[in-house]
């Protein structure tokens, strides 16, 4: 993972790979079959737990809104200023040069949270929490926060720092309504 942050995908080496890990590279070729499977490998143990935990979200008994920000909030907390954020940032910024990396990330990592968002959604919708239907053909509004933090993480936090969990409140006020204090 050190490798693929530091160097990019397109510029690292197998061989620096196996360099820093202090085996030969022919020891690689034994486990993978090249660059893209040994990154897959590395998405599927690194981030593909982490949104299977993040969309096993108990039962709904509360609010969705309150699942969405129990969802997000683990989000940030697990991927926001992490190496894993900092994985996510090199597919975004790599997957449009390499699509086999873009399409398997979206069907290992993407896919499977954008359906736990649209199901949510249509309990919001369901319940009446949610009043804006269209919603639910575009999830990805409901996670946009989330996404622009990673990003903003990376380019322009030490100009202007985000509270990504604030700006998510208010985001969520959005399409929620505003919170009501007792």
């Amino acid at each position: 993972m050190e490798e693929f942050i530091a160097r990019g995908f397109a510029a690292t080496r197998l061989d620096d790979i196996a360099k820093r890990a202090g085996v030969a590279k022919g020891t690689i070729y034994l486990h993978f079959k090249d660059k893209e499977s040994m990154f897959e490998e590395l998405v599927r143990i690194v981030i593909v737990p982490v949104v299977a935990r993040l969309t096993a979200l108990p039962p709904p008994t509360g609010s969705v809104r309150d699942l969405v920000e129990t969802f997000a909030s683990n989000f940030l907390r697990e991927v926001i200023g992490t190496r894993r954020g900092d994985l996510v940032r090199l597919i975004v910024a790599e997957g449009p040069r390499f699509p086999a990396v873009a399409d398997f990330y979206y069907r290992e990592v993407v896919s499977r949270g954008i359906a736990a968002m649209r199901g949510l959604i249509e309990l919001g919708i369901a319940r009446g929490e949610i009043r804006q239907k269209d919603l639910a053909r575009y999830p990805q509004i409901l996670v946009a926060p989330a996404m622009i933090a990673v990003i903003w993480q990376s380019l322009f936090a030490r100009h202007a720092p985000l509270d990504a969990q604030e700006m998510l409140r208010v985001h969520l006020d959005l399409i929620f309504g505003e919170r009501r204090t007792t």
